[in-house]
């Protein structure tokens, strides 16, 4: 299951358990069986989603609680996978070295000299002086890969020499000179021989004393990356690793923990041309982007949300999450719900996310009228009745908001 989709599931389980009474033992068990879930098809470690199933569960059995048992289960979460996800260090570059040389190794198929490339590119953007040098002498089309990758907003050195080393000196030397404060050498790969290739490129380091060497692994691996992340520690004291391809991806969060676990530094990145940013990961911050807290702000009511509303009604999803009886919707209201989950479906993740989605533009409705092969005065007449349900729920929000032990029942009116 790709990031995003996990992300959703487990913020609308959380989301119910914010607006459930303590005593509804049912309905808080149902939502912690769907973040557990959840936290299983992303691929995290089964005995660390147990553990934490375990602890919540103990919460959801406790006769009484200090405060809503949603929250309760909620830091649990927080604690206990921050605490196992946590690689002990952080891969940020925390200033300047001058220079600072970083070599970059990989197998075959992870995209690393593209990676290599949008590092430097990264930094530049960050005030660096960086420079490429290409070490790698397996390929023959490695310095023009490298080159096509830097978009010559890089200086770049190569030749066609056959030792990696004496290039990689040339190379370093050369830029040291010319006062470059970020030096990055990219070097040959190898086809899924990774024991082989961290002893060849531990002899390499050896000769040129990197002040960080760069691992790149695909998330596509998923818990398999443990033993890589482990192997490379051992080799490089000075480790680190860039995890790609992290967005819809649906092993990312296994190779994630998996690396935590070998207790490796990282950094997440993405694949693609648009992409550049790279995330030093640190371990609260990104499991506080999964879990989604609700209680951090007011209870906000998403197209999301209206969407799987009316699937339910339609028959077409299992309600896993509340006790609403079988669809009991005219024919009337059918083929209206039917319609509108139709033009949701038309729509970006972000605007069914985002509770301001209100204030769409004329010109987008009507890109999502002909996705959806409706007329726009239907997208018009959705998002009308979108803004009547949110400011319904607002409404019924704000005056339980004070009632911790009586959740608002949310009635949905045919609109």
């Amino acid at each position: 299951m790709a990031l995003e989709e996990v992300r959703g599931r487990i913020g609308r389980s959380f989301q119910e358990m914010h607006k459930t009474s303590n005593k509804d033992w049912m309905r808080l068990k149902s939502c912690l069986d769907e973040i557990t879930c959840a936290l299983l098809d992303a691929d995290f470690p089964r005995l660390a989603v147990d553990e934490v199933e375990r602890n919540s569960q103990e919460i959801i059995n406790l006769p009484k609680a200090s405060k809503k048992k949603g929250k309760l289960i909620y830091e649990v979460m927080l604690a206990k996978l921050s605490s196992k996800l946590d690689p002990g260090k952080s891969a940020l570059i925390r200033g300047k070295l001058e220079p600072s040389i970083v070599m970059f190794i990989g197998l075959r198929g992870v995209d690393k000299t593209k990676t290599c490339a949008k590092y430097a590119r990264y930094h530049r953007k960050k005030g660096f002086r960086p420079a490429l040098v290409c070490a790698d002498t397996f390929r023959i089309d490695a310095f023009v890969r490298l080159n096509k990758a830097a978009k010559d907003e890089v200086p770049l050195y190569g030749s066609y020499t056959t030792d990696p080393g004496t290039l990689a000196a040339e190379g370093i030397a050369k830029f040291k000179n010319d006062k470059r404060d970020l030096i990055i050498v990219d070097t040959s790969d190898r086809h899924k021989q990774y024991s082989t290739l961290f002893e060849e490129m531990r002899l390499l380091a050896e000769s040129m004393n990197p002040a960080r060497v760069v691992y790149v692994m695909d998330s596509s691996i998923g818990q398999a990356a443990f033993d890589q992340a482990q192997a490379f520690k051992q080799c490089f004291t000075r480790g680190v690793v860039i995890i790609t391809n992290i967005h819809g991806n649906s092993k990312a969060c296994g190779a994630i923990s998996a690396v935590a676990a070998a207790k490796c530094p990282m950094i997440l990145a993405e694949t693609g041309e648009k992409r550049e940013d790279f995330e030093a990961f640190e371990a609260e911050a990104f499991v506080r982007s999964l879990l989604k807290n609700p209680w951090d702000k007011p209870y906000e009511y998403t197209l999301r949300l209206m969407y799987h509303h009316y699937r339910r009604e339609l028959g077409l999803e299992k309600n896993l999450l509340s006790h609403l009886g079988p669809s009991s919707c005219s024919k009337l209201n059918h083929e209206k719900y039917r319609r509108y989950t139709t033009i949701m479906e038309s729509m970006t993740d972000e605007e069914l996310d985002n509770p301001n989605v209100t204030q769409m533009s004329e010109e987008r409705m009507m890109e999502i009228a002909e996705a959806s092969k409706v007329d726009v005065k239907q997208v018009v007449q959705m998002m009308i009745t979108f803004k009547i349900k949110a400011k319904g729920v607002m409404e019924l929000e704000e005056r339980s908001r004070n009632e911790s032990d009586r959740p608002p029942k949310l009635r949905f009116s045919n609109v």
